[in-house]
């Protein structure tokens, strides 16, 4: 995938493609970490609940034999993660005991490739990152969430590759999820003032308004 680099002297009648997509690509990958980096927590905990939502939703539509059965045990601790991040501070404990069985099990290790993979999956992945990024409000899990969802996009389209569906160019798949998540943190930005008390709880009508403002299109695949 690397540019050719022309010989000392010699101009290229073109510019090379592949590199301006690249930058492209990293650009909005910049630009969505920035944005992370100026939200509060409460809507970087948002972001990452939806980000995991879509993987996670992928996932379970897959056939039964391709499903991992640790990603799909994390779906009631992801439901528990959007309680908590819309404003039902009674969440807090369910996300609480999630994560700790999730740490004191044999899916939390440091044996590298000799211990299980189960929780690399990248919806599992996501999905424990949101429920990181609800409990300890560290903008760096929903970094890592932002970036494990283009690192899905490769997998995705190899996925598709074999039932012989249509692909689009890998750079573009990837720029297309970029753009996914500016337009979702674009979303998230218009109840910021909700958002930033979530974790200390809101009225049942805010939750369930920010639930139907934010958790449908957010959980939306496309």
């Amino acid at each position: 995938m690397g540019a050719m680099i022309p010989e000392a002297g010699v101009s290229t009648p073109f510019p090379d493609l592949g590199v301006a997509r690249l930058n492209t690509w990293q650009e909005l990958s910049a630009s969505v970490e920035e944005r992370l980096a100026a939200m509060s927590s409460g809507e970087r905990g948002v972001f990452a609940a939806g980000t995991a939502e879509r993987l996670m939703s992928w996932h379970e539509a897959l056939p039964e034999k391709d499903r991992a059965p640790f990603t799909m045990s994390l779906r009631p601790l992801l439901n528990s993660v959007w309680e908590g991040s819309l404003g039902d501070s009674a969440a807090f404990t369910a996300v609480k005991r999630s994560v700790a069985e999730y740490m004191l099990s044999d899916y939390c290790h440091n044996d590298g490739q000799d211990g299980p993979d189960d929780a690399d999956e990248h919806a599992a992945a996501v999905t424990l990152y949101a429920a990181n990024a609800y409990l300890f409000e560290c903008q760096d899990f929903a970094v890592w969430a932002s970036r494990r969802a283009v690192d899905a996009v490769d997998e995705h389209l190899e996925y598709l590759a074999e039932q012989e569906e249509d692909l689009p160019d890998l750079d573009e798949a990837t720029v297309a999820e970029l753009r996914r998540q500016l337009r979702d943190l674009d979303l998230i930005a218009n109840y910021s003032e909700d958002l930033q008390l979530a974790s200390l709880g809101l009225p049942i009508d805010t939750s369930i308004r920010l639930r139907l403002k934010l958790r449908t299109p957010l959980s939306s695949r496309h």
